[in-house]
């Protein structure tokens, strides 16, 4: 027969095993979160001007034009979704036109580039 002690022990050890588990749950999730936020994405670097045009995106000389005149630099995949690019300096211009794969962090609309491979 229990005491009214060792019950309330029990349930004392209860509750701590029920918080170690929310803990270890919730540590968890927020590392899948952070792993699957660093992602790749394949498509174009194109300029935004000229992004919604697909016969564009593999016109090097076009998009160094409008990248002069001030247009931004962004992703364009396969299925014509443009991604803005936070850091425009992680861009050189011997990728512009051509199918990279980027690897960063998406937040929003936007990527900002750990790296860009040809």
């Amino acid at each position: 027969m229990l005491s009214p002690r060792d019950d309330f022990l029990s349930k004392g050890v209860r509750e701590v095993l029920v918080m170690k588990k929310s803990i270890f749950l919730f540590a968890f999730g927020v590392g899948l979160a952070v792993s699957a936020s660093a992602a790749g994405w394949n498509g174009y670097i194109v300029d935004q001007t000229c992004s919604s045009k697909k016969d564009m995106w593999t016109d090097s000389e076009c998009v160094a034009r409008c990248v002069r005149r001030g247009s931004a630099l962004v992703l364009v995949t396969e299925d014509g979704t443009v991604y803005k690019i936070a850091n425009q300096d992680k861009v050189t211009a011997d990728s512009y036109g051509k199918k990279v794969t980027v690897t960063g962090k998406m937040e929003g609309d936007t990527i900002t580039v750990d790296s860009l491979k040809m």
